[in-house]
């Protein structure tokens, strides 16, 4: 613990070092004080000026710094200080600047790191912090009537809101926090038994609740609140490749099929070993803390827990430590009674409508995650790929089948394991609206124009519904894996299976046709993707239609993709074999 305290210790000054030559030193700049980002301007938000604060102030007050007590830094701090309050708008929220203006969650984000930084100055012995400390303390009291009226957009903003809450009261002592944050707390944790939240976000947001929940818990004095917590850190033991990239081919967010690392769960991993004194948890925040490189967004630096916290780390620093898992076979939400909550949706009311954020309908899919030392291997119903694998250096980052019958991707929406067999399938509708009943037309249709979009679609009646049915069959054997992809019967449906390989290695096949911009068609026999040392080799191809992409189909960049084309109905076994 001795190597990762000095460690963030000297990333964190030298990020102060390098925030001094960002900083607006302009009077006449409306951003005077505040830290240039990436996007060329100073901002209020958690992941811009605020990030500088705080390593401008763990410098300050920790001895083992080599800005210790630096008056030419707490100078530069005080500016930064008063920056916040100047951006800080009349209703006492900020803008996150990307999105998201005059906004109560993200307001609530900056809460989160800067009353940890106002604790840990208010709490130090050096004169010269004071000035900087009620800086800091006006801008928190100013964003008390937005948390108490403001709202949010996407699930984990409410414990976001619910941790500023807590850390407000902590400061100000005000019973209204309390109940505000009560509000929030009756709606209920969003969290399977087995510790998947709402929005599946294992590269951010899973973090981001476990943090926030953690200073509720702690503050309001409801330790209950931590089980769900315990969850999640216990169900990402599972979601972790080799490399230590972390599991987002499902995400439903934006860290969806992005890099991750797991250095975002360091503090709640030191947190929780030394709360529950779990060797798993101690185990987990050694081995986060081998990707901390820069801090988090401000309330989740790692720094300033430590700091505000020693005795944290002096508990986990004698905490016996297990082996975390590299070989496992384990099934994520399987009894999670997904299909029985989504049948009660249309009693609710809502209509599947929501601003500004998802519905989130594939929470509580199950997920296979498969671990065998350096493979590592994903399988997954309602996603756009249902399958990926990595192989030493080698990432199959998914495998996606699209067609013409919907149109486009297929999600799968069910998945089952037998006998060391996984089975996904999915029977898709797609029929035609009759003509809306009379008694239910409005005026609008007997009018000189009648607007397509006036008109009550809801109450057309289907007509000639069709159905066209797909299986995949998952299978491991000794040095490969084999995909079964079959359709029902019915005839001339294009559809289109695609390989999913990152842009670091190199594709060949025989019978491998380019099709600019990292796109392949594999005609027949196969395709061999290597990494340096690292190969597999995919079987078998097709090119039975001649569509270079199907409708409502997309291809990101930053990939490879290997398409093979197949016409309903079909019965086709494909290999990936480890090489």
């Amino acid at each position: 613990m001795d190597f990762i305290y000095k460690r963030l210790v000297e990333n964190n000054d030298d990020l102060a070092a390098s925030a001094l030559q960002s900083q607006v030193l302009d009077p006449a700049s409306k951003y005077y004080g505040g830290i240039i980002d990436e996007t060329g301007i100073a901002r209020a938000s958690h992941h811009s000026t605020p990030v500088y604060i705080a390593a401008w102030a763990a410098a300050l007050v920790n001895p083992d710094s080599r800005f210790y007590h630096s008056e030419t830094l707490a100078a530069s701090l005080e500016l930064a200080a008063a920056f916040m309050l100047n951006r800080q708008h009349p209703d006492g929220t900020i803008s996150l600047g990307s999105t998201n203006y005059n906004s109560p969650p993200d307001t609530g984000f900056v809460i989160g790191g800067v009353a940890q930084i106002y604790q840990l100055l208010a709490g130090h012995d050096w004169s010269v912090l004071q000035p900087i400390a009620d800086k800091l303390k006006l801008f928190l009291e100013r964003t008390i009537p937005a948390m108490l009226t403001g709202g949010c957009h996407t699930p984990n903003h409410r414990w976001v809101l619910t941790a500023a809450l807590a850390q407000l009261y902590d400061i100000f002592k005000k019973p209204e926090l309390l109940a505000r944050a009560d509000e929030w707390l009756a709606e209920g944790l969003d969290i399977t038994a087995d510790g998947e939240w709402t929005e599946r976000s294992n590269g951010i947001y899973n973090a981001v609740s476990n943090v926030a929940l953690y200073h509720t818990a702690r503050v309001l004095h409801r330790p209950e609140l931590l089980d769900s917590v315990r969850r999640n850190l216990r169900m990402m033991v599972y979601l972790i490749h080799p490399s230590g990239e972390v599991v987002t081919d499902y995400s439903g967010r934006q860290d969806f099929g992005q890099t991750y690392d797991m250095a975002t769960y360091y503090t709640i991993y030191l947190l929780m070993a030394a709360h529950d004194k779990d060797p798993l948890f101690a185990a987990m925040c050694d081995y986060a803390a081998g990707f901390v490189k820069r801090p988090d967004g401000v309330n989740n630096n790692a720094l300033l827990h430590v700091l505000l916290y020693p005795e944290v780390e002096e508990t986990i620093r004698d905490l016996e430590r297990v082996e975390l898992p590299d070989q496992y076979a384990y099934m994520l939400n399987q009894h999670h009674p997904m299909n029985e909550h989504l049948g009660l949706i249309d009693a609710v009311g809502h209509h599947l409508k929501i601003q500004h954020s998802s519905m989130h309908l594939a929470f509580g899919a199950p997920v296979v995650r498969i671990r065998e030392k350096e493979k590592s291997i994903t399988i997954m119903p309602q996603t756009p790929s249902f399958f990926s694998l990595r192989h030493g250096k080698v990432r199959l980052l998914g495998i996606k089948l699209s067609t013409s019958f919907s149109p486009g991707i297929v999600k799968f929406d069910q998945l089952t394991a037998q006998d060391g067999v996984y089975r996904l399938s999915v029977v898709m509708e797609k029929g035609y609206n009759g003509p809306i009943p009379q008694q239910h037309l409005p005026l609008s249709a007997k009018g000189p124009v009648s607007p397509w979009y006036l008109l009550p679609h809801q109450h057309r009646p289907m007509t000639h519904l069709q159905t066209h049915e797909l299986q995949v069959e998952i299978k491991q054997n000794s040095s490969d894996w084999t995909v079964r992809i079959h359709s029902d019967e019915r005839e001339d449906i294009f559809t289109q299976l695609t390989f999913i390989l990152g842009n670091e290695g190199a594709v060949e096949g025989e019978d491998l046709h380019e099709a600019g911009d990292g796109k392949y068609f594999l005609k027949s026999g196969s395709v061999t993707y290597r990494v340096e040392e690292d190969s597999i080799e995919i079987s078998s191809g097709a090119f039975e239609h001649l569509l270079p992409i199907l409708r409502e189909d997309q291809h990101p960049a930053g990939c490879q993709y290997v398409h093979v084309n197949l016409v309903t109905p079909f019965d086709r076994t494909f290999t990936v074999r480890l090489l």
